[in-house]
């Protein structure tokens, strides 16, 4: 028989944490499984049982068991009650592959090293606008999408796209996926969807048709002619570089955000200032069919 707990507070703090995982596996990927929380926690089949069955007891409205799926799917009437759903402590979670979110002991850091991160704009949709977006991802689905796009002379579009592939670029989150609006992949930023419904429909793309994702190309970056040569060699030294040619291997797809973050100089003549753009790129003409919206 499980124990009786007063509050959320009374949980331990382990089989709190399992019980956020069951949360977010099952609000944003549709389904959590018995041997999803088995692995992600390194416990075994009935210690996972267990801890579903008391999640079940303590929010009996939140999960119904499919035969189908082998697991607990959510209901309409879902309300977390463990975990925080917001989109920008969700996404971290999944590009970092954790399983839980990383609390502070008491409201100190865990080593005591005070850190600092910048100040940006948080663009993400909100979770009920996310979730859907995740589940056709895993769930190999098609999605139906009211998407805002800069690029189009419509204000909003109604689109039906196959998710495939969660992007972060550092600045921005955006999803790769099949528009079957354009015929072709596409990337999607997620603050630009205003609606998202999850269709019953199977995915007809596979990302192995997705070229630009699939296959890499070799990005060759070099410090900037215009820098002094001790700030040039210091450069290097901050890539790890023996010689003076960086190379990097990137996802076709990704070139141009990587030259953006990197802040590369892509001007022909290297003209933008060498203090804030410190690298340029030495082969243009091969890079340039895959990100020409990067280039100046």
């Amino acid at each position: 028989m499980s124990p009786t707990f007063k509050t959320a507070s009374d949980i331990k703090r382990n089989t709190r944490q399992r019980l956020q995982y069951i949360e977010i596996m099952a609000f944003y990927t549709g389904v959590v499984t018995r041997s999803d929380v088995a692995k992600s926690f390194g416990i075994s089949d009935p210690a996972a049982t267990k801890d579903l069955k008391l999640y079940s007891e303590l929010a009996p409205d939140n999960l119904i068991y499919r035969h189908q799926v082998f697991g607990f799917v959510p209901t309409d009437n879902f309300q977390a009650m463990f975990a925080d759903l917001s989109p920008n402590v969700v996404l971290p979670m999944i590009a970092n592959n954790l399983a839980v979110v990383a609390e502070p002991i008491e409201e100190l850091a865990i080593y005591s090293i005070p850190v600092e991160s910048l100040p940006l704009p948080i663009r993400l949709p909100s979770k009920e606008v996310l979730a859907p977006i995740v589940r056709a991802l895993k769930q190999g689905k098609q999605l139906r999408a009211s998407y805002k796009s800069l690029s189009e002379r419509e204000d909003i579009q109604d689109r039906l796209i196959e998710p495939h592939a969660l992007v972060n670029t550092g600045l921005r989150w955006h999803v790769r996926a099949y528009c079957q609006h354009s015929y072709e992949f596409r990337d999607f930023v997620l603050s630009r969807f205003i609606e998202s419904e999850l269709l019953d429909v199977a995915a007809e793309s596979s990302p192995m048709y997705d070229d630009d994702w699939t296959e890499a190309i070799t990005v060759k970056l070099s410090p900037h002619p215009k820098l002094s040569k001790a700030k040039r060699c210091s450069l290097l030294i901050d890539y790890d570089v023996k010689n003076d040619v960086i190379e990097l291997d990137i996802r076709r797809a990704l070139v141009g955000y990587s030259l953006h973050r990197l802040s590369v100089d892509t001007t022909i003549d290297h003209s933008l200032n060498p203090n804030a753009y410190q690298l340029i790129l030495m082969n243009r003409d091969e890079i340039e069919p895959f990100a020409g919206w990067a280039f100046l």
